[in-house]
């Protein structure tokens, strides 16, 4: 039977920004919004943010499982993948915890502000590591049973996810962030049941 969770990685996340964005009364507060902003979002899109927050905790509870995989099918990988899988998981679960406080608590604008930017860099670089880290281990060890193109996506992806802490100091450095995950939730969709299957 195939192993699922490598799909559910990706539906759950997507899933929830998808969903947050047509329920959302407004735009999400991207980086570098103020203080007065971010509570107008996350109090008048309550459910939009909670949604969003509750794709991002399957997301990481499903990433912690597919670390576990792929740390037993390639034990050569094993550091990579739990370590990767562990920051992975931990860090987009802190995002969601944050965004959930913040639709639960009526904090002043100071407060908000530095509540979504720990949200952005848990959710955002810090995350994107980690997941490099695990997108890289899962194509390497299973590049004997997987297509070369899924393979040279994969660790574009890693390397895209590994670098976008470079957003610290040069902001358009903000796009290595999606170019990083996206195509790795494309990678551990289609990778995750073919190793199983194998």
């Amino acid at each position: 039977m195939r192993d699922l969770t490598g799909p559910l990685v990706g539906v759950s996340f997507l899933g929830g920004v998808g969903g947050a964005i047509a329920l959302a009364d407004a735009p999400y507060p991207r980086p570098g919004a103020t203080g007065a902003r971010v509570r107008t979002y996350f109090r008048g899109s309550r459910r939009a943010a909670r949604l969003g927050a509750t794709g991002q905790a399957i997301s990481a509870l499903s990433l912690a499982r597919l670390a576990g995989t792929v740390a037993r099918r390639s034990p050569r990988w094993r550091p990579l993948a739990v370590g990767g899988g562990a920051i992975a998981a931990a860090s987009l679960a802190t995002s969601a915890v944050i965004a959930t406080t913040l639709t639960v608590r009526d904090v002043d604008d100071d407060t908000a502000l530095r509540l979504s930017r720990s949200a952005f860099v848990a959710g955002g670089p810090v995350h994107g590591v980690g997941f490099a880290a695990l997108t890289a281990a899962l194509v390497l060890g299973g590049a004997d049973a997987l297509p070369r193109w899924l393979v040279v996506t994969g660790l574009v992806s890693a390397a895209c996810g590994a670098t976008s802490p470079l957003c610290f100091l040069w902001s358009p450095a903000g796009w290595l962030i999606p170019a990083g995950r996206v195509p790795g939730l494309v990678v551990a969709a289609v990778a995750g049941p073919l190793l199983s299957a194998r």
